[in-house]
């Protein structure tokens, strides 16, 4: 039990960003986009986010950097698919190579650069036995993250402003031919969408590994988007398996550490197997994915047509 608590923890937090970025992703492809520059996104995110924090001292204005970066991608992104009509698919693999260059190119002053750790607990709960060291001694991210994705689960399924999102994803002419602006719907779900994926990446920086490295959100954007089809486009499930992916990843680090005779290579490219084992089985059953897939997803909307 002992050893089982700091494992609890390490998988929650390396499942922190690949909720967020998928929660932000899943509202994305609720009004019918599909953005797959969230890795992009992230990798400019987190050297924002590293970059503020170093040069003023605050992780909260480092947040807030990480998640204004991956706003304004997103909302480059929206102008060239929703208002333009670019290929969506297409647009975002260009968004993913860009956020790679650009945060390389921007992190060049800060590689070696390194983030002071903090402690942090939440008082009288933190001293639990067993729970206090699983549960509750995280960043405040991490519970704002969960909060958020309750929220996102409220919003979806109890509002009539998630009931409109939804009906965009489904369908956008109809809920054009009853007076709502399926362009601007889906702008702000493409800005909420880069919002999230923007903290994911800051997070990655500024918590995960306090330190800027190229690249270091590694796959964990494509991840984010695999995950969005695990969970069927469901908040709460999400974030199971956000917990689940990022409880592989931990693991393969435990076996590392305990001498399992496995070339570390197999063991890195555990959690990354694991999504083509999740998406392979989920694409057996095609009639499941077009219950639960908005039926307009990755499809342009031009008003007049």
């Amino acid at each position: 039990m002992e050893s089982l608590a700091p494992l609890i923890a390490s998988a929650i937090v390396a499942g922190t960003p690949l909720m967020l970025a998928s929660l932000g992703l899943l509202i994305n492809e609720k009004s019918g986009v599909i953005n797959l520059g969230s890795e992009g996104m992230m990798l400019v995110a987190a050297i924002a986010g590293f970059a503020i924090t170093v040069d003023t001292g605050s992780s909260i204005l480092g947040f807030a950097a990480g998640a204004l970066a991956g706003v304004l991608l997103a909302a480059f992104f929206a102008w060239l698919t929703v208002w333009l009509g670019a290929n969506q698919v297409a647009t975002g693999l260009a968004l993913s190579l860009f956020g790679v260059g650009a945060s390389a190119y921007l992190g060049i002053d800060y590689v070696g650069e390194t983030l002071t750790g903090t402690r942090h607990a939440i008082p009288w709960l933190r001293d639990v036995p067993f729970l206090g060291q699983a549960l509750f001694r995280h960043h405040p991210m991490v519970y704002i993250a969960l909060l958020l994705c309750l929220a996102t689960a409220w919003f979806l399924g109890r509002t009539r402003a998630g009931l409109v999102l939804r009906a965009v994803g489904e369908s956008p002419s109809s809920a054009h031919s009853l007076g709502y602006d399926v362009r601007r719907i889906r702008l702000a779900a493409l800005l909420f969408g880069g919002g999230c994926c923007g903290l994911a990446g800051a997070f990655l920086s500024l918590v995960y590994t306090p330190m800027w490295v190229e690249g270091m959100v590694a796959g964990r954007g494509w991840i984010a988007l695999a995950l969005t089809t695990f969970a069927t486009w469901r908040p709460l499930r999400v974030m199971l398996g956000a917990f689940l992916f990022g409880g592989i990843t931990i693991l393969t680090y435990h076996m590392q550490a305990l001498g399992v005779p496995i070339a570390s290579q197999w063991l890195s490219m555990l959690p990354y197997l694991a999504t083509i084992l999740v998406l392979v089985l989920i694409s057996r059953n095609a009639s499941w994915i077009r219950l639960n897939m908005p039926a307009s997803l990755g499809k342009h909307f031009t008003p007049n047509s």
